[in-house]
């Protein structure tokens, strides 16, 4: 089981561990104390560190560029018993092609697939989320299922 998460810096991102206060106010719908960029945070934030807290696992990190929060990503569940983990992601409409997707998802999957537990890293996107599923294959995921709702991709270590 992943207990916390290290900062993590790419070329032109700090990816900032989101602690337990931090979780609970973003939770409580409470961002005004993090420095955040226009667009973030996204619907699906406030609802993906609500189950992190529930579930007792990190709620993940906060993706910062220049200061200022553009996005956050993290795992949507623990590890499973075939040493798979699926992540979340995602930035502020501002942020979004200029490729620091693929940088947030390169930097969490080689800190996961670093962890002697892991051996895949799971993404899902939506068919039309092009942006997304070109920051996955950068970052060296391969297609894995299709269907008309999702597109299921893996990195393996």
């Amino acid at each position: 089981m992943i207990e916390r998460f290290d900062p993590l810096q790419t070329s032109r991102l700090n990816l900032e561990p989101i602690s337990a206060q931090v979780a609970g106010a973003i939770a409580d719908g409470d961002v005004t104390d993090l420095g955040a960029a226009d667009g973030w945070p996204q619907v699906g934030t406030r609802n993906g560190v609500s189950l992190a807290i529930e579930h007792g696992h990190p709620a993940g990190w906060l993706v910062r560029h220049s200061g200022r929060v553009i996005g956050d990503c993290g795992i949507r569940a623990p590890v499973d018993d075939a040493g798979c983990v699926e992540i979340g992601y995602g930035l502020a409409a501002p942020y979004r092609g200029q490729g620091l997707g693929p940088e947030v998802v390169m930097a969490i999957s080689d800190w996961l697939l670093e962890r002697p537990f892991v051996s895949t890293v799971r993404a899902r996107t939506l068919p039309l989320n092009v942006a997304s599923r070109r920051a996955l294959e950068k970052a060296g995921f391969t297609t894995v299922s299709t269907t008309e709702d999702e597109i299921v991709y893996e990195r393996s270590s």
